[in-house]
């Protein structure tokens, strides 16, 4: 059983000059029909805020699709998807089309190589959408130019909303890299950008090929590295700078994943260092960059 409801327009020549148009909006939950294939001769933006299902590729492969997630439907390309049977989904949609449509995939906010993209948050886009909903009522003398507004916001939610950005739109990678030494578990990097570790997960795994657990390692061990190599520190001061109260657990593991111990470590690289120790202790923001060693 499903519920929906959508209305479909046909804007003029001259609203098409507007640059994007809108030629529908719907909105959708429950154990919806499947959806092709087909092929279209204008874009749509399908957001999926709950439940999951599948999406086939033009290659053939079927994909799960989890919510809260983005579909993006490009003109020329067949495309085939359908809801779960067992849990639905809830769904809404913008048809539309328009000059500017070209411009915004060459800026990436619409990513034809890209049908199906894992969203941090649907909230803004649904809104959007919203918007869009309330100007289509029958008899709304600016309808055409309310929904084409209304349609620019919506690429703009959509591409802040994309998984690998933050609620504020950074990317995550370089937000994960500023805070990674602070003394957070996953889960709580996830909340501090408004994601669940689950899309987090997507996210680094996207950017970076690995969990956020390994990134946010991979970047303590790299400082704590430049920290030995580069000040007198103890290495108590060190396990501190990168995030591990405990010196005994931070030396079991650079040990574990460098292969030596944070003093031998030390010891080996300082003799790579051209002039000895220095007696300035770098500050955190600006760390030192020392070359000739490995690792």
């Amino acid at each position: 059983m499903y519920h929906t409801w959508m209305r479909y327009f046909t804007p003029s020549p001259v609203h098409h000059r507007l640059g994007l148009v809108c030629l529908g909006v719907g909105l959708q939950h429950g154990t919806l029909p499947t959806v092709g294939p087909r092929t279209l001769d204008h874009h749509v933006a399908l957001v999926i805020s709950a439940g999951r299902g599948w999406f086939t590729a033009p290659d053939g492969r079927r994909r799960p699709v989890t919510a809260p997630a983005l579909l993006w439907l490009v003109p020329g390309v067949p495309h085939h998807y359908g809801a779960d049977p067992q849990t639905g989904w809830d769904e809404s949609f913008v048809d539309f089309t328009g000059p500017a449509a070209a411009t915004y995939t060459e800026l990436g906010y619409i990513e034809p190589d890209r049908p199906l993209v894992p969203l941090a948050d649907t909230g803004p886009a649904r809104t959007a959408i919203g918007r869009i909903a309330r100007a289509a009522r029958r008899g709304n003398p600016l309808l055409e130019v309310e929904t084409s507004a209304a349609v620019h916001e919506l690429l703009v939610a959509l591409r802040r909303a994309r998984a690998d950005t933050d609620a504020d739109g950074d990317p995550v990678l370089q937000a994960l890299a500023r805070d990674a030494f602070l003394p957070l578990s996953v889960a709580e990097h996830a909340a501090r950008h408004g994601m669940t570790p689950a899309e987090l997960r997507t996210a680094v795994r996207r950017g970076a090929g690995c969990s956020p657990k390994d990134y946010l390692l991979a970047i303590r061990l790299g400082r704590a590295k430049e920290l030995l190599v580069g000040t007198e520190l103890p290495v108590a001061a060190v396990a501190r700078r990168v995030g591990y109260d405990d010196p005994a657990y931070f030396s079991r593991l650079f040990t574990r994943r460098v292969g030596t111990a944070p003093v031998r470590f030390r010891d080996r690289q300082v003799h790579n260092v051209p002039g000895g120790w220095s007696t300035q202790i770098p500050d955190p923001d600006d760390p030192p960059v020392v070359s000739g060693w490995s690792g």
